[in-house]
C-alpha cells in the first residue's frame, strides 16, 4: 500500500476519539480545549500557502500522543491547507521501520508530505528539546520535562517543530501566502 492510499485510510480527530477509553478521551479533550497557540505561531500556521499532508500513527492510550495529536489537530484546524490523517500502530510496524527512535518504532510518528505525497520529513514521539534533555541523562530535569511535557506546556515548541519540518523543505520557500521568496522580494 502506498503513501496516498494509507492517508485515505487514515481517520480525523473526532473519529480518532471514538477509539478511546473515558479515561484517555477526558484527557484528550482537556489537552484539545486548553491549547492556544501564541500569535506568532498563529500566524506562521496562517501563512502556509500550499497543501501540507500529515499521516499521523498515534493510539488514544499513549501519553504522548495526547499532546501532540492535538496540536497537530489545531494547526489543521488554523489553516485547511494542513491535512492529515490518523492510523494505529497495528498493522503499519514495517512501514514505522523509517522512523525509529532509540532502536524502534515509537508513537506518535507524524510524516509530513506535500501536495504530491513527496516525504518533508517527520516528527517522532516527542520534540528534539526534549530528547536533548533526555540524552543528557540529568534524572531530575528529565522527570520536569516529562511531566511538563505530558501536561501540555510545550503546544509552541511541538508547533514551532512541526513547521520547521514544512519550511526546511520548502526549496521555494512557498509558503507565505503561496508566494515564493524570490518573486515577492524581486527588486
Amino acid at each position: 500500500m502506498d503513501v496516498q492510499e494509507m492517508f485515505e485510510k487514515g481517520v480525523i480527530y473526532s473519529d480518532f476519539l471514538k477509539g478511546a477509553d473515558e479515561k484517555s478521551y477526558l484527557k484528550l479533550h482537556e489537552i484539545y480545549n486548553n491549547l492556544h497557540f501564541s500569535e506568532d505561531i498563529k500566524g506562521r500556521i496562517k501563512s502556509i500557502g500550499r497543501e501540507i499532508n500529515v499521516l499521523i500513527f498515534a493510539e488514544t492510550w499513549c501519553p504522548d500522543c495526547v499532546v501532540s495529536v492535538p496540536a497537530l489537530v489545531k494547526m489543521a484546524e488554523e489553516n485547511k491547507n494542513i491535512k492529515y490523517a490518523i492510523l494505529p500502530r497495528e498493522g503499519h510496524e514495517d512501514f514505522l521501520e523509517k522512523y525509529r527512535y532509540e532502536g524502534k518504532p515509537r508513537i506518535p510518528t507524524f510524516v509530513f508530505y506535500d501536495e504530491n505525497f513527496s516525504e518533508l520529513g517527520s516528527f517522532v514521539e516527542i520534540p528534539q528539546k526534549i530528547k536533548i534533555i533526555y540524552e543528557k541523562g540529568y534524572q531530575p530535569d528529565i522527570i520536569v520535562a516529562r511531566r511538563e511535557y505530558r501536561q501540555g506546556k510545550y503546544y509552541n515548541m511541538i508547533a514551532e517543530e512541526f513547521l520547521k519540518i514544512i519550511r526546511e523543505n520548502n526549496p521555494d520557500n512557498i509558503g507565505l501566502g503561496g508566494i515564493p521568496l524570490s518573486e515577492k522580494f524581486k527588486k
